[in-house]
């Protein structure tokens, strides 16, 4: 933590935060003076109580300040339906999972959502709301507790993939079709690969410098395979057309930040595969703050790996919010307001 004078105030921030990332920390701790408490909170480091000016106190936590009002009843109900994790840092005002929730949730619950979401999504006629939660599921995975280990055999009361958000809608051929969205507000990076760095990881064994081909070859040449018993290759095996440039990358592609939207793609496959399953098909997106350009290449890897398939689409909360602002709609322009605020937008 340091302490740094801008415009006569003194904020207590992390450290190494990029430009954008403390622009977007300073007025989001603003937000919170002005709106919530000027209490710093803190983040316990090796026992010890760090102050964090972005940090909720304690004391006002438990009403959710950082969630939009009208949304918050439903929230709860879901949380009795599906339960989630709420991160760590989740009080945190630069939380990516509060943002996700201030930002999807108060479009699928007005009772226009079905042509707030055909802006967003070209295929999307209606929203299947007696599917999940009222037609969504926040931290979406195919399980619901902690003894399921899910259809990539990954999931545990610890860690597992999930999607941030999940939307079940009806296309335009009646097909009952899963939009899986992943959301980023802050982080410069996606999740990176956890067996690269694992501790258990035997580097004479888990080559990781192996291309693509020879890992489908071989699939115990990865840890998460070998040894964790994931499926995420029998997956990509399944699907490797869908990796449509893999020949051209001479070692894992998945080690770095597409990790994550890797696993998020083979969750939607995996799904797809299941008979079990009702989703006939599954999208996979990344919404981010348009002022964040550090995922820009970690995306751009990924979408040329995939060759741009369109089963994978990026966009920005600002897209988002212009798309849905130019409504007559009260409630839906009093949220727009409200997200633009605290966002920035």
């Amino acid at each position: 933590m340091k302490e740094e004078t801008i415009n006569s105030e003194t904020y207590k921030l992390p450290d190494h935060l990029s430009p954008f990332q403390k622009d977007m920390y300073v007025h989001l701790i603003n937000w919170k003076w002005k709106h919530i408490t000027k209490d710093a909170g803190f983040y316990k480091y090796k026992g010890v109580d760090i102050p964090y000016d972005a940090i909720l106190p304690n004391h006002v936590q438990s009403t959710l300040p950082i969630i939009y009002k009208p949304i918050i009843n439903d929230l709860n109900q879901h949380l009795k339906k599906f339960p989630f994790k709420l991160h760590l840092h989740f009080n945190h005002m630069a939380s990516s999972q509060a943002a996700n929730i201030n930002l999807f949730l108060p479009i699928l619950l007005s009772p226009n959502a079905n042509s707030y979401l055909r802006q967003l999504k070209p295929d999307f006629k209606e929203l299947a709301t007696k599917e999940l939660y009222k037609g969504f599921r926040i931290e979406y995975w195919d399980g619901n507790s902690d003894s399921e280990k899910g259809l990539l055999g990954d999931h545990n009361a610890r860690s597992g993939t999930d999607s941030d958000l999940a939307i079940a809608y009806y296309n335009y051929e009646n097909e009952l079709c899963l939009w899986l969205i992943e959301h980023k507000l802050t982080e410069r990076e996606f999740t990176e690969c956890g067996a690269y760095k694992s501790k258990g990881r035997d580097k004479t064994k888990h080559l990781c410098s192996k291309s693509f081909s020879e890992i489908i070859q071989n699939m115990n040449l990865c840890y998460y395979h070998d040894v964790r018993k994931n499926n995420y290759w029998k997956i990509t095996k399944n699907h490797k057309s869908f990796f449509k440039n893999r020949i051209d990358i001479s070692s894992c592609p998945f080690r770095s930040g597409i990790n994550q939207l890797w696993r998020n793609q083979l969750l939607g496959f995996a799904i797809e595969d299941d008979p079990s399953q009702p989703f006939k098909k599954v999208f996979f997106s990344v919404v981010h703050h348009d002022k964040n350009n550090g995922l820009n290449k970690s995306i751009k890897e990924y979408q040329d790996l995939i060759d741009h398939n369109p089963r994978f689409t990026t966009f920005t909360s600002k897209s988002v919010i212009d798309k849905i602002r130019k409504t007559k709609d009260i409630d839906i322009n009093k949220w727009v307001e409200w997200y633009c605020d605290l966002y920035k937008i």
